[in-house]
């Protein structure tokens, strides 16, 4: 897939939208999947498309009927907006609706530009105190907190979690800051390793040997127990496999990462334990509780950001989030021109 910049129209915001001066925008693995595969999941690539979902922008414009926010207010973007009127938006549960619209997935436009139009509804507001980097990061942020809710996470609960990338240290910084008394997080790739501990992760495992057996009796004894909850972030059937074996009776098992459609997993050994296999689908009301983590200082997600890059450069951006070869967690592109 062809990889470019391109130059567009400024978009005019519609009703209910604002349209916003873009500023920061981190990259995902899913906008590098499309890059270079032209699909993801049920999400598959028929036109272009401008990538980008994780940001942060200064409101230029108001839609009418926009009364929530007024122009020169900073945003993070929620970047998928359901129809706001099925029965499980009615229900709560918006990021199931079928309706849903998301930025970055086909054939809706991301907001990797120098303007976005977007519903001023999923706009949040950023306090003085939390700066544009930070609020791009509001996205995998709440990723993980959805995770960590979906996985019942509290105070004394013993975790692991399945992948270093940034989905997977940002549940480890969330379930702390939920009270998880023992984490694990576990990885194949060994710089990986390095920046988890480096950011106070504990109990660290390589997982690149073994087999998932011998690896959930090292994970147990890692932690001095089986783990209550697992988070499997890496999207790969053999981590998936290993929190499975690892989980203890009565836990569970929340798949955040992208699996593909046909796994092999020990589906007897699982239900004979009673551990549950929970999915988590991005986020639901949890852009609140991601923001509340970080003016708290619960969370602090900045130490994840290791390189930047200008809009103009974000070609030698997605080239670099590809290779990852540099023990590199989160590209942040600079959107703003100012």
């Amino acid at each position: 897939m062809n990889l470019h910049s391109e130059n567009r129209s400024i978009p005019e915001p519609g009703p209910g939208e604002v349209q916003l001066r873009m500023q920061d925008a981190g990259i995902c693995a899913t906008d590098v999947h499309f890059w270079k595969n032209g699909e993801i999941a049920n999400f598959t690539l028929t036109s272009p498309i401008c990538l980008g979902h994780e940001a942060s922008g200064v409101v230029s414009k108001l839609g009418q009927e926009v009364t929530n926010l007024a122009v020169g207010d900073r945003v993070a973007v929620e970047p998928a907006v359901p129809c706001q009127m099925c029965v499980l938006c009615k229900r709560g549960r918006y990021n199931l609706c079928r309706e849903l619209r998301s930025c970055a997935k086909p054939p809706i436009d991301g907001n990797l530009a120098n303007y976005y139009c977007h519903s001023a509804n999923f706009c949040h507001k950023l306090p003085d105190n939390v700066n544009n980097e930070e609020g791009a990061l509001l996205e995998p942020l709440s990723v993980a907190v959805h995770a960590c809710q979906r996985a019942g996470v509290r105070i004394d609960s013993t975790v692991l979690i399945s992948g270093a990338g940034p989905i997977g240290l940002l549940c480890y910084l969330t379930a702390k800051a939920m009270g998880a008394k023992q984490i694990c997080v576990t990885e194949v790739d060994d710089n990986r390793l390095k920046f988890a501990k480096k950011i106070g992760v504990h109990h660290t495992l390589s997982v690149k040997s073994g087999t998932s057996e011998e690896l959930a009796s090292q994970i147990e004894t890692t932690l001095g127990q089986r783990p209550e909850i697992s988070i499997e972030c890496s999207g790969n059937p053999t981590g998936l496999r290993n929190c499975m074996l690892a989980t203890g009776n009565g836990g569970c098992v929340v798949m955040v990462g992208l699996q593909p459609d046909d796994v092999t997993v020990p589906l007897l050994d699982t239900a004979l334990r009673e551990v549950d296999i929970i999915g988590s689908l991005r986020y639901v009301n949890c852009f609140p509780i991601a923001l509340a983590l970080i003016v708290t200082g619960k969370v602090d997600v900045k130490p994840l950001i290791t390189h930047r890059y200008k809009l103009e450069d974000s070609v030698k951006a997605f080239e670099h989030a590809h290779s990852m070869h540099d023990g590199s967690v989160k590209i942040i592109i600079h959107c703003d021109q100012d």
